[in-house]
């Protein structure tokens, strides 16, 4: 009895559970920039850069889960649902985990990597995450680590660069009876006999490609690899791969959903079905000047992440209407000036140094929460004003508001240094 709560008195500070303080705040954030995308139970998850939006595709209603309900509020880098566990988990650049429960009332915080200190600070990047069953492939910066859904706790980790050292795992599937890990640094593609029982030791893996490889996926009964050289590979055999298609740019999205394969770039989406044929390829969209981050597919529509226009919502059958998808919010989540009103707020998201350096400058436009109805004016609005930051408001009218440039501050700075030199 003594040994039992011994221990569980160890694992208690590993497994922090956030507060839920969502009755009484509010939070406003921008759902614009999109860094993730997974799907599952008829929703589509959308992760922010600090926070996560809920698609739910039966009833249309859009949910937020923010640092209100538990999130910390840094950086995301990856996310995963799980339908056999009603999981929604997050990951992110620290190497911190957080796993939201299907209420979205519980956060879990799962802090084993960011506490190791064998681990180099910019190595706990959180890359993909891979379910088989119970067990869930954790590919990050420094390798490869695994996490038990039953349990809510980590296993072994794969160190399986040269000698057993650190290499970053973009992605990880299995397919057959191998686990595939795609590795960047020119660390090559490399893959393990999925039922070894010494899988921590590098030197059962072998690498199959030389180069960099940043996503790994089975789709219908083949293997495929993308390159940063801007092409695709199937994997033959375990042993030699094959070109498939290249593109214009850099794929940043692999995705393999049910019967199809989605491939996403910058500028374009491509949907191939199970014969690796092309069905879909959507490129740029007038009315939507951005950059593509990732795609995925539920039911009969595609859904885009985008870097200003949240998800793009658009048919698989007709590619040409797309939907604006994401909750109302500011331009940007890095707000550097804020200014209360008797309607509601004004945001500027300029900034300095401390030694007021604006450099470089930034096109970032400003916010106005008005009766909780958010008015965004971005950049091309503001005449070409840069590095927005203070905010005075007109007390004799609430509509009137008046937001200094910096750099006109600089260039009236260098003039008057002028005159007097």
């Amino acid at each position: 009895m003594k040994k039992g709560l011994l221990i569980i008195c160890f694992l208690l500070p590993l497994l922090q559970f956030s507060q839920d303080f969502s009755e009484s705040w509010e939070g406003h954030f921008s759902y614009n920039k999109i860094t993730a995308v997974t799907r599952g139970q008829n929703k589509i998850f959308a992760a922010s850069d600090n926070a996560v939006f809920v698609s739910d595709q039966t009833t249309g209603v859009l949910e937020e889960i923010t640092t209100v309900n538990g999130l910390s509020g840094e950086i995301i880098s990856s996310l995963y649902y799980s339908e056999d566990y009603d999981l929604l988990i997050v990951g992110y650049q620290t190497g911190l985990i957080e796993i939201v429960f299907d209420d979205g009332s519980k956060v879990l915080s799962i802090v084993d990597i960011v506490d190791k200190a064998t681990i180099p600070p910019t190595q706990k990047r959180i890359n993909h995450f891979n379910a088989i069953e119970n067990i869930l492939y954790v590919a990050t910066n420094y390798g490869i680590s695994v996490f038990d859904m039953d349990r809510l706790e980590f296993g072994d980790s794969y160190f399986i660069g040269p000698n057993g050292s650190q290499i970053p795992v973009t992605e990880t599937t299995v397919y057959g009876n191998y686990i595939y890990a795609a590795c960047l640094d020119n660390y090559g593609l490399k893959s393990a006999v999925m039922s070894s029982s010494n899988l921590i030791d590098y030197q059962n893996w072998s690498t199959i490609a030389t180069g960099s490889w940043l996503a790994t996926e089975t789709h219908a009964n083949n293997l495929y690899a993308v390159n940063t050289n801007r092409k695709l590979y199937q994997v033959n055999n375990n042993t030699s791969v094959s070109e498939v298609a290249a593109y214009n740019h850099v794929p940043v999205d692999l995705e393999s959903v049910e019967d199809h394969l989605v491939v996403t770039t910058q500028s374009q989406v491509f949907v191939y079905d199970s014969n690796f044929n092309e069905m879909v390829q959507i490129g740029a969209v007038p009315e939507f000047t951005t950059k593509y981050s990732a795609g995925i597919l539920d039911a009969d529509f595609i859904y885009i992440g985008t870097e200003n226009f949240g998800i793009l919502k658009t048919p698989i059958n007709n590619p040409t209407l797309f939907e604006e998808v994401h909750p109302d919010g500011p331009l940007l989540n890095i707000p550097f000036s804020v200014e209360a009103s008797t309607d509601g707020v004004w945001v500027s998201f300029g900034e300095y140094t401390l030694f007021y350096n604006p450099y470089p400058l930034n096109n970032r436009g400003f916010s106005h929460l008005k009766y909780d109805k958010w008015i965004n004016t971005p950049y091309s609005e503001v005449f070409e004003a840069k590095c927005l930051n203070v905010i005075t408001l007109n007390p004799s009218n609430s509509n009137q508001a008046f937001i200094s440039s910096f750099l006109v501050v600089c260039w009236l700075l260098r003039m008057t240094c002028q005159l007097f030199y």
